[in-house]
């Protein structure tokens, strides 16, 4: 049996397949990818995959819209250190020459651009390893949204070292874990049995 119509069998038993299976591929796509499938060999092999989300995983996206409070509420700390500090925009970080505040509204400025920047990754092995492991992914990552908050408070004194007391040690500790659940995830892809 070629590929072609392996992949035509295939598609044939996913049009008639429960509903999980024809909301990943509806009857649309699946039509239009049969009458012109693709012809490289390596296109033309498709997988159709249903995940089933558990309740605990509405933790995991709690977990995420916590996150996302939090990073507004450390954007209007910023516009309001802008305020107080006159630091005008579009000016990233003030200049010590220029503004006396300078180190003050730039302390609480890394705070919130730090945040900003290990964002994407924090949700990334959130959203991930919460997929396997949704109970502790959503622990790991509540504790790591509460670091951030002691990491920004700490930043926003003016002193930069006293973001390290509490919200460096927790970041990492959460992190750490937030990888190793994202890994487990990995791991049980790859070495799953398939039909």
């Amino acid at each position: 049996m070629t590929c072609t119509k392996l992949l035509n069998l295939s598609l044939t038993l996913l049009k008639s397949a429960s509903l999980p299976a024809r909301q990943i591929l509806n009857n649309s796509a699946l039509s239009a990818y049969s009458s012109h499938p693709p012809t490289h060999p390596s296109k033309q092999l498709a997988m159709a995959a249903s995940i089933e989300l558990t309740r605990e995983y509405g933790y995991v996206v709690l977990v995420l819209v916590a996150y996302s409070f939090l990073n507004l509420w450390m954007g209007l700390q910023v516009g309001k250190a802008r305020r107080k500090y006159k630091v005008s925009y579009p000016t990233m970080y003030a200049v010590e020459s220029e503004n006396k505040d300078a180190k003050l509204f730039n302390c609480v400025q890394r705070g919130h651009q730090n945040s900003l920047e290990v964002m994407p990754l924090f949700f990334a092995m959130l959203l991930l390893g919460g997929l396997r492991h949704p109970a502790a992914a959503a622990g790991l990552g509540a504790l790591y949204t509460i670091a951030r908050l002691f990491y920004f408070t700490g930043y926003a004194t003016g002193v930069p070292r006293n973001r390290m007391r509490i919200g460096v040690r927790l970041s990492v500790v959460a992190g750490v874990g937030l990888i190793g659940c994202t890994a487990s995830f990995g791991i049980s892809l790859i070495v799953r049995e398939t039909p």
